[in-house]
């Protein structure tokens, strides 16, 4: 399997981590690149020590020889601790290609069930609703990752006809459901901050999927006492974040919508550029990475933020066990957007991407 030689910092460290770093396309190595240098001073100041090895999947590996994820891949990236993606997205390859047969199949394969996906407005970020400030955005969504309309279920009947039916199933399964509630229950509790976990559903058209979704989330809520269980139509909190996004604390879902939503949470957070997620597996190999797609048109010109992937670096700290060192790198990026940037959208930040890293790690050094 091609790969690049594994790149270890020499410490005499007892703490020391496998990252399986997947640079990806467009400009998600220069924004990976970025991310690695405020890792880097992170496990300087905490005293540990990351090897990362990289991996070449993406566009460019699947152009020049055909194939998406080469035999072995899942199995030994099993080996890792994390695995930190850069984005997935090539302008010569057709869409569905890599997301499919990279990105699904990782998430898939490797069971990360979880989508976790932080709502969080920083200082200095434009927010496109009116009189709302960081105190009023500051939420997190757990959505489903693994099943749902995602599972690739159903078929086509008599494609291309005046007669075609087409089938579309969501698979839900008391198991999926059931841990993706119970971890964003324990993830609230961890987070403990409002103590309100809300679940977002449409349980009077869907009433075969959100029942179970309804019935489990109330049967787990009895185990959490301390938690205030909620409950929101998808419509509604579409509106709701909208009009009072301070209502929030942390939200689970289902694949779709969860989909759907995280979007709309990134806009309201000030843009793709500083949105972060991770794909979770807790007992497994997770996966980290900026939100936005690869964006081909700036590749190569130092223009593009990389504050999202810096982010996704520091929830991956967080997730393997530095969480001081994640929330140091999270900082950081609050005093990056809050002292410097005069925007989030490429080229217009007011300094380059790698300046924006450079201001990161000299944050992480000193707060």
């Amino acid at each position: 399997m091609d790969k690049e030689k594994v790149k270890t910092r020499s410490y005499s460290m007892s703490k020391a981590y496998k990252i399986a770093v997947i640079p990806g396309d467009g400009t998600g190595p220069e924004v990976i690149a970025e991310g690695i240098k405020v890792l880097n001073a992170a496990s300087d100041r905490f005293g540990f020590k990351l090897n990362l090895t990289y991996y070449d999947f993406g566009g460019e590996r699947y152009l020049r020889t055909g194939e998406i994820l080469p035999d072995g891949a899942i199995a030994e990236l099993r080996k890792y601790n994390a695995i930190y993606l850069g984005a997935i997205g090539h302008p010569d390859v057709k869409p569905g290609i890599l997301e499919k047969g990279i990105l699904l199949r990782l998430r898939f394969e490797l069971d990360q069930y979880v989508n976790l996906r932080p709502v969080k407005l920083y200082p200095g970020v434009d927010c496109p609703l009116k009189d709302k400030k960081p105190e009023h955005i500051d939420f997190v969504i757990v959505r489903e990752n693994t099943e749902g309309l995602y599972a690739g279920a159903g078929g086509v009947l008599k494609k291309g006809t005046p007669d075609e039916v087409a089938v579309q199933e969501s698979i839900n399964t008391r198991k999926g459901v059931e841990r993706c509630i119970r971890y964003a229950f324990e993830y609230c509790k961890k987070r403990n901050k409002m103590k309100k976990l809300t679940l977002c559903g449409k349980t009077n058209v869907l009433t075969y999927a959100f029942d179970l979704w309804e019935r489990t989330f109330h049967e787990v809520a009895r185990e959490y006492p301390d938690i205030k269980a909620d409950y929101a139509h998808v419509d509604a909190i579409t509106m709701w974040f909208v009009k009072n996004p301070e209502w929030f604390d942390v939200i689970v879902t289902d694949n779709m919508f969860g989909d759907i939503i995280t979007d709309l949470g990134a806009m309201i957070q000030g843009g793709m550029g500083i949105a972060a997620g991770g794909n979770i597996n807790p007992e497994g190999v997770s996966m980290f990475e900026p939100i936005g797609g690869s964006a081909p048109k700036y590749k190569g010109m130092n223009v593009i933020n990389p504050l999202a992937a810096i982010c996704a670096g520091g929830m991956m700290l967080d997730h393997i066990g530095e969480e001081k060192s994640g929330k140091t790198i999270e900082n950081a990026a609050m005093e990056v957007t809050g002292k410097h940037l005069k925007s989030l959208a490429a080229g217009k930040m007011g300094y380059s991407t790698t300046e924006v890293g450079d201001l990161t790690v000299k944050y992480v050094s000193e707060i």
